[in-house]
């Protein structure tokens, strides 16, 4: 595998904390910034365009709507905020203390989000409307969700040890992982139609496929703590290690590579692919890092 390049663009608020991170319909790159409440836009010429927000929002994760907009959570005052390419800010509010992380598009033109504070996960529709589905493990802590190959979507129980399906009926089927206390976080599905995720406290990669088979692959450095992943559009996925400032590739096979980012203690959260196959993370020191083949 080629060696990519990293390099970095600095936010202009160094305390900002850049968490999540998304690849928006306009071709630009859209952030949460957990302590300031804020959101970032981040062009391919590395142009900043900074969206002030409520410090005690902390918003987490993002991603693009289906109605063209960016949907995002916010973990500290329970809603779910919409901002448009343009600048315009909407919010929906979520039943108290729903505390929501994770947020993915759906098949059926809605946005569905991980509430970690209350066992649940929602649905909200473009209109605005929000239906709420318990999960079944009290104290799972569900943290972030995605789409599956197989019109569900499916999301990970960070305390509960487990990945789950939900249909959009609001079915709920769990999978206990193979390993004990393995702390789950990030979810995606692969370009191979399995659903690829990070267990934290375990320092492993799991990989499950949509009649539940589980396979499990330990990380180099166990202690690495990886939190986000996304697929490569050529096969396997990236992911961030953490607490070892690194971005890691794992191929089709298993094979995993890692890659030192350049700044130390940057804290790498999310992470993102565009189009053109460049790989984008959220540093929560106040910056973004991009690598290039």
């Amino acid at each position: 595998m080629i060696i990519p390049t990293i390099r970095e663009t600095t936010l202009p608020d160094p305390h900002c904390g850049p968490y999540g991170i998304a690849a928006g319909p306009d071709g630009a790159l859209w952030l949460t910034l957990v302590r300031t409440g804020g959101i970032a836009r981040v062009s391919v010429d590395g142009a900043v365009r900074m969206h002030p927000g409520v410090p005690e929002s902390r918003p987490l994760v993002i991603t693009a709507g289906p109605d063209g907009g960016l949907w995002f959570t916010r973990s500290g005052d329970d809603r779910i905020g919409r901002l448009t390419t343009a600048g315009e800010a909407t919010s929906v509010t979520l039943p108290p203390g729903t505390g929501p992380c994770g947020i993915a598009a759906g098949p059926d033109d809605a946005c569905w989000y991980a509430g970690m504070n209350d066992d649940t996960i929602g649905r909200v529709g473009m209109d605005g409307t929000v239906t709420v589905y318990p999960v079944p493990v009290a104290g799972g802590f569900p943290s972030m969700i995605t789409a599956g190959p197989d019109d569900a979507m499916w999301f990970t129980l960070n305390q509960g040890n487990a990945v789950g399906r939900i249909a959009l009926d609001g079915a709920v089927t769990l999978h206990e992982l193979p390993t004990a206390a393995a702390g789950p976080v990030g979810i995606t599905l692969g370009v191979d139609g399995a659903l690829w995720f990070v267990e934290i406290a375990a320092g492993q990669l799991g990989r499950i496929t949509p009649d539940g088979r589980i396979e499990e692959f330990p990380l180099p450095d166990r202690a690495a703590r990886p939190h986000a992943i996304v697929a490569d559009p050529a096969g396997g996925c990236w992911f961030t290690e953490w607490a070892a400032n690194r971005i890691g590739h794992v191929a089709p096979d298993g094979r995993i590579d890692a890659y030192d980012l350049p700044t130390p203690d940057s804290e790498p959260h999310g992470l993102t692919v565009l189009p053109d196959g460049t790989v984008h993370a959220a540093l929560e020191r106040g910056a973004v890092a991009h690598l290039t083949a």
